[in-house]
């Protein structure tokens, strides 16, 4: 069977896997707030703050849902994962609710705030290369040598189920704002969702494309790390040979074969945007009380740079996910140095 006959023949996560994931995560994640923000154009984005999330990014929803579904012997031998920052602190997190050990494998020049929360969560660290294949195969060791069982950062059905809860709840939230008299048709539109591995965007895809066919979904990615955009133009998962971002959250080098195989089929576009952009949205973000990583921001930045049109939404809203928000205060700081004169519209608008 040739990889891309093996990717068209993988099963899909669905609509129930999700809705039983939201189940799991009661009381567990949060129901992070919408946000309604002002666009340039005059227009509305809701904004899905999922840097509100615990541990600061949706990865808690995926990381506990899979740790849950785990025997207790599996949990019992302790965890092990491979992470940038925010699925470290989503395994984290999970580990500490069961009370089991894990260790995180992330890179040398991981953001301190990402470090630092790993280890409040109480999870073991190990800094090692500055690659995700640096960090996968020195936790293959881990997984191998102790026992230990891997948590995988995106490319499995339970963290994709968990990441989808995401949508189930923009779903909900935009139908409550609209019942409510506020600025929403009540039905999605246009959702633009970050990409690093493709979890989020595929568990997205699988909630909205049951429960809103109509609805415009993008995935945007930084053009440093554009490997999914490449990936669907080739017709197969490709890796770049190099990637170069400030979103550190986004620089898997390549989808993975069951996310890629839910973007291809559920996705209508990828755009990319370059990183001023991502400063900006940041900045944005900022100028509405709101603190978002640079992958997190990637969603708004799409819009405020025109990569995305929110006329794509027609007659629904607009939403956005910021993904996460564990930026570096010191390397906001500076941005907002840079930026001093501008204003709440002007400071990455």
């Amino acid at each position: 069977m040739s990889p891309e006959a093996g990717i068209r023949s993988m099963e899909l996560v669905g609509l129930r896997q999700v809705q039983d994931a939201a189940a799991r995560l009661e009381g567990v994640a949060l129901r992070t707030p919408l946000l309604p923000g002002e666009l340039p154009d005059g227009s509305t984005a809701w904004l899905k703050c999922e840097s509100l999330q615990r541990a600061g990014a949706f990865k808690v929803r995926g990381a506990y849902n899979f740790v849950s579904l785990l025997t207790p012997e599996q949990r019992g031998a302790g965890l092990v994962a491979y992470s940038s920052g925010n699925h470290a602190q989503g395994v984290a997190y999970a580990a500490r609710a069961y009370g089991v050990p894990a260790t995180i494998v992330m890179p040398v020049d991981a953001p301190r705030v990402k470090v630092e929360g790993v280890r409040r969560l109480g999870a073991k660290i190990e800094l090692v290369g500055t690659t995700a294949p640096d960090r996968e195969a020195r936790a293959l060791e881990i997984e191998k040598q102790e026992g230990a069982t891997m948590v995988p950062p995106f490319d499995h059905p339970n963290i994709i189920a968990g990441q989808g809860t995401t949508a189930l709840e923009i779903w909900d939230q935009l139908d409550e704002a609209a019942a409510r008299g506020e600025e929403a048709a009540g039905d999605p539109g246009l959702v633009l969702v970050p990409i690093g591995g493709g979890g989020l965007l595929s568990g997205c895809a699988v909630v909205l494309r049951e429960l809103a066919p109509e609805c415009r979904i993008v995935g945007v990615e930084p053009e440093g790390a554009d490997d999914t955009r490449r990936s669907l133009e080739a017709g197969r998962p490709v890796a770049l040979e190099r990637v170069d971002t400030i979103a550190d959250g986004l620089r898997p080098p390549r989808p993975g074969d069951l996310t890629f195989a839910h973007i291809r089929e559920l996705v209508d576009e990828v755009v990319t945007v370059p990183d001023a952009a991502l400063v900006d949205a940041v900045l944005w973000c900022f100028h509405r009380h709101l603190v978002v990583e640079p992958s997190g921001a990637a969603s708004v930045a799409a819009l405020l740079c025109g990569a995305a049109d929110p006329a794509w939404a027609e007659d629904g809203d607009v939403a956005c996910v910021l993904s996460g928000g564990n930026v570096d205060p010191v390397v906001l700081a500076g941005w907002l140095e840079e930026r001093a004169g501008d204003g709440p519209e002007d400071g990455g608008a």
